[in-house]
């Protein structure tokens, strides 16, 4: 059972209310690759009956939300234990693909280091760099893992019972997460935007948890003080920046 009063750590005041009592009741191909991570959100209508004189909730998405298929999903795809995936993986490409600093394309690598890795896999979105592969091949395990990747997104038990009863009680929520481009897959398979905007995606602001600017963007935008929001995330990383 998800409780938000163990996973937010907000800056307002303590005797502000919030919704503890909300707790989960019950359980609960591949889009053509993009050109430009700087993507419009989506975002639902603005309820008549939001009230600002409640805290606005920024939810981080990945295991906060929705399930996560990286970490037993996508080993199992590339048919290697989770380990030496992220052992071979390359350093910062996830990184710059997250913040919009690369596009799809170019996230798909053309080069391989067979001497390295070869042995453990046959190839890889994020590997470091060697030998040339063909681009049909590039092609086929781009489709294979978004089809993987899409596959595994589904909301973590109780969450959508528990986004559908914030916003019935007038809660504003806004997305606040470091994901790429494949944000919308999620959306497109989940429909999150029935809840909770896209807003502050980090390939469409171009930072990252827990850049501090992040943070401070979201405030500018939203138009708030920082009492006013409560930040929701399963990474105690992202939210002790917070308590600074």
């Amino acid at each position: 059972m998800v409780c938000l009063g163990q996973m937010a750590i907000s800056l307002r005041p303590s005797s502000v209310p919030f919704p503890l009592a909300l707790a989960p009741r019950s359980p609960r191909m591949a889009s053509t690759f993009s050109n430009n991570c700087k993507s419009t959100s989506f975002a639902p209508p603005s309820p008549s009956h939001a009230d600002r004189r409640r805290p606005i909730l920024l939810f981080d998405i990945m295991d906060t939300i929705v399930r996560d298929p990286f970490y037993q999903d996508v080993p199992a795809f590339f048919g290697m234990p989770l380990k030496e995936l992220i052992e071979c993986k390359h350093p910062t490409s996830w990184i710059e693909f997250e913040e919009g600093v690369i596009d799809e394309v170019r996230y798909y690598p053309c080069r391989w280091n067979w001497r390295e890795n070869s042995s453990k896999m046959e190839g890889l979105w994020i590997w470091k760099v060697g030998d040339y592969i063909t681009s049909h091949y590039i092609i086929f395990v781009a489709i294979g893992l978004k089809t993987c990747m899409r596959r595994g997104y589904s909301y973590l038990e109780g969450i959508e019972e528990l986004l559908h009863e914030l916003k019935e009680n007038g809660y504003e929520m806004h997305a606040f997460t470091n994901y790429p481009i494949w944000y919308e897959m999620i959306e497109e398979k989940l429909t999150i935007s029935r809840y909770l905007s896209w807003t502050f995606c980090s390939c469409i602001n171009g930072k990252r948890k827990p850049n501090r600017d992040f943070y401070l963007d979201a405030l500018q935008h939203l138009k708030v003080d920082p009492p006013s929001c409560v930040f929701i995330d399963d990474r105690l990383l992202a939210l002790n920046l917070l308590r600074e």
